[in-house]
């Protein structure tokens, strides 16, 4: 499919072998970083494994430079109805989807977390503010937001299940954890936590959304879900936000995995979401407000119009990649001795070093190359 829209030199089948850096899987197709020639290895790369195969680690780093997704699925016939699905989407004379964006975000009385995602990320995004328009209406959507009290698991199930599957599904919420070796780890780790959840202690399956529930009535094909919970878009072997001193690696899953929730968007069998954005391991507050700088959401405005412009989804990603490029340098430059630089204080570094973790841990599931198509959405 691709072949027929880019010159042959662009589409090509590159070998990972077990163990590869980033660096060294470059160096062994003749580029090296800073350099970006598609005939060598293409702008839009997509992973096709889990990360136990090809780590989360190769793909932060390659995302910096290149639009990279990733496809990871139990069995091949998942592999088959996402290519041929997105295919039949880039292809139609006619698309099913509603141009329409849905906001999907909890807000609790008692938890800090949802109300700084609740106000600080999806009211301005769904409603804009004095200096920024409301992304949907800037670009020509509708715009359904579900927050506070309206963000409830039923609701999304119905933005799910509904007559016309929406452009773009945006949601801010906690995402549900479990430690290593439950059973629960594997088919709900990242699973949604609705407005339905009365807090802290009172937890039930009736509370957040996972996999098994998007049944095969739902409605999900040719959209693009952007997931803003912890471990939404997966779940890494060792703990990437250590709390002591000398305490690491710490085992929080037997191998590294994929969210069930977002593969179940992309090889659903009523037609598969083109892509799924969501996040590896706990997501923080850093993401909404930079620690002096207050909210600071411009890489999810940014991600939101592009996409809604039909631009690639994996381009739509690239502030996300800059962010963590930039934090990634300055927490370096803190530990160059050979430097005049000035220290922070211990608390500072470890706020530093999780920030940058913490933006470092954005993915994408599914092909960097897939589209909307504005064109045809009414």
């Amino acid at each position: 499919h691709r072949k027929r829209s880019v010159p042959p030199d662009r589409c090509k089948v590159l070998e990972y072998r077990p163990g590869e850096g980033m660096k060294t899987w470059l160096r062994r197709h003749g580029i090296a970083p800073g350099t970006v020639d598609p005939k060598k290895v293409p702008y839009y790369v997509t992973l096709v494994g889990g990360p136990a195969e090809i780590p989360f680690d190769f793909q932060y780093l390659l995302d910096v430079e290149y639009a990279v997704g990733r496809l990871a699925f139990d069995a091949p016939e998942q592999y088959r109805r996402y290519a041929e699905g997105v295919a039949a989407v880039e292809s139609a004379a006619a698309v099913r989807n509603a141009k329409e964006v849905v906001f999907w975000g909890p807000r609790h009385a008692t938890d800090r977390s949802t109300q700084m995602s609740a106000d600080a990320l999806v009211t301005p995004l769904a409603d804009g503010t004095p200096d920024d328009p409301a992304v949907a209406a800037a670009k020509g959507y509708r715009a359904r937001c579900l927050r506070a009290a309206d963000a409830t698991k039923a609701n999304l199930l119905e933005a799910l299940h509904g007559a016309a599957a929406p452009a773009v599904l945006f949601t801010a919420s906690h995402g549900m954890g479990w430690p290593k070796d439950d059973a629960r780890q594997r088919p709900a780790q990242g699973a949604l936590l609705a407005q339905d959840w009365p807090g802290f202690g009172q937890v039930s399956p009736a509370h957040y959304l996972t996999a098994a529930e998007v049944g095969d009535g739902a409605n999900v094909g040719g959209l693009v879900a952007f997931l803003f919970a912890c471990y939404g878009a997966g779940t890494p072997a060792f703990d990437n936000f250590l709390s002591g001193r000398g305490r690491g690696p710490v085992a929080v899953a037997p191998a590294p995995f994929v969210a069930a929730l977002p593969q179940r968007l992309l090889a659903h069998p009523g037609g598969p979401a083109l892509a799924v954005v969501g996040h590896v391991e706990r997501a923080w507050g850093y993401s909404i407000k930079s620690p002096g700088a207050g909210s600071q959401i411009g890489p999810f405005r940014d991600f939101l119009t592009r996409v809604l412009g039909g631009e690639p989804v994996g381009h739509a990603t690239k502030s996300f990649s800059e962010r963590y490029a930039v934090l990634s340098a300055e927490l370096l430059g803190f530990f160059d001795d050979s430097t005049a630089v000035v220290k922070p204080a211990a608390a500072e570094l470890a706020a530093c070093w999780t920030e940058r973790n913490d933006a470092q841990n954005y993915v994408l599931l599914g092909d960097p190359a897939v589209r909307l198509r504005p064109d045809l959405l009414t």
